[in-house]
């Protein structure tokens, strides 16, 4: 399923997150030059599940400390190995996320 233009900010980013499915995260990710990969997956889900309790993407401490679990003192680094030009710029694309405005991103 290729993302419509019309769906999306002049940066690429989704204007509206609910249009957002697994087949569009491909897209993104193809388009960054991203080939996802489980951990990828884990961080975007976890993404998705805070965006659709919280109504808001998760800042980028939140998804560390979630990979924390896993990763531990290495989590922000693995962060940025998967997303390697950014934390906004690819995972927030890529989890369907609007583009945030500004924020902290790590």
């Amino acid at each position: 399923m290729a993302v419509e233009l019309t769906e999306r900010d002049a940066e690429g980013y989704l204007i509206e997150p609910g249009n957002w499915n697994e087949d569009v995260a491909r897209d993104l990710a193809q388009e960054e030059n991203i080939v996802l990969n489980d951990d990828h997956w884990d961080c975007i889900r976890f993404m998705r599940d805070y965006y659709e309790e919280h109504q808001v993407a998760a800042d980028a401490r939140f998804v560390i400390k979630h990979l924390g679990e896993r990763f531990g003192r290495d989590a922000q680094k693995k962060l940025f190995e998967l997303f390697p030009y950014g934390y906004v710029k690819q995972a927030c694309k890529i989890a369907g996320m609007r583009r945030p405005r500004a924020w902290s991103t790590g």
